[in-house]
């Protein structure tokens, strides 16, 4: 099923033991539009620290329109580290997550990815806090960083991100929805994920493969 990302926000998440959180937007990989990781506000329980869970744990026979089982534990969640959304994730961090969690390495081969689950309370868990506080090389990007950006198609700019459409079977982000209203005012379209060239982090653009002709005759955003 296609969901928008500002349509998840504020849906529950739900550990085996308990509630943990709501989530607040989402973590994907810009090279292949997978999403890697749900940023969830734990709200008072954890003093609103925003905590990072792969969609792996996902159970999806549990979950529901607006709550989301996972595989884990409140005791879990509560010893992994925050995460401050707005930065990026460093491969370091990535791993160390992981680690932490038990989840194999996506960016490796399956044999070599799998990595065995520590104890919460060890050596592994200082390794998340030092992983934290380098986090300086960009891998991922948030979903609230993206939408907002400006979008050029090939001759020229035609609007911004509007929002993203993500389908859950395989928790990858299927359609940007572009709002067009710099050149066709009032008109919100469908793009898909593989028509975007490049995104450029620095002047918050992402570029498209398509002409504005192209995008003007993309499905209309529900």
């Amino acid at each position: 099923m296609l969901h928008n990302v500002s349509d998840l926000r504020g849906d529950k998440i739900a550990a085996r033991d308990g509630e943990i959180g709501k989530l607040d937007q989402v973590y994907f990989d810009d090279d292949d539009w997978h999403v890697r990781y749900l940023v969830v506000d734990t709200g008072g329980w954890l003093s609103g620290r925003k905590v990072l869970v792969s969609p792996a744990s996902i159970d999806r026979s549990k979950s529901s329109d607006h709550a989301l089982a996972v595989g884990l534990t409140r005791e879990q969640v509560k010893h992994s580290p925050g995460i401050d959304a707005d930065k990026p994730v460093s491969r370091q961090y990535e791993e160390a997550h992981a680690r932490y969690y038990g989840y194999p390495l996506y960016w490796v081969t399956p044999e070599a990815g799998v990595v065995p689950p520590p104890d919460p309370g060890g050596e592994l868990a200082r390794q998340l806090k030092e992983a934290e506080r380098k986090a300086a090389e960009s891998h991922l990007r948030s979903s609230g960083e993206v939408i907002g950006y400006s979008i050029h198609a090939a001759d020229g700019r035609i609007g911004h991100v509007e929002d993203l459409r993500i389908d859950d079977r395989n928790w990858a982000v299927a359609d940007l929805v572009i709002d067009t209203r710099d050149w066709l005012p009032g008109k919100k379209v469908l793009v898909p994920a593989s028509a975007v060239d490049t995104i450029d982090w620095n002047t918050r653009e992402v570029r498209l493969r398509m002409s504005r002709g192209d995008v003007d005759r993309s499905c209309p955003a529900p």
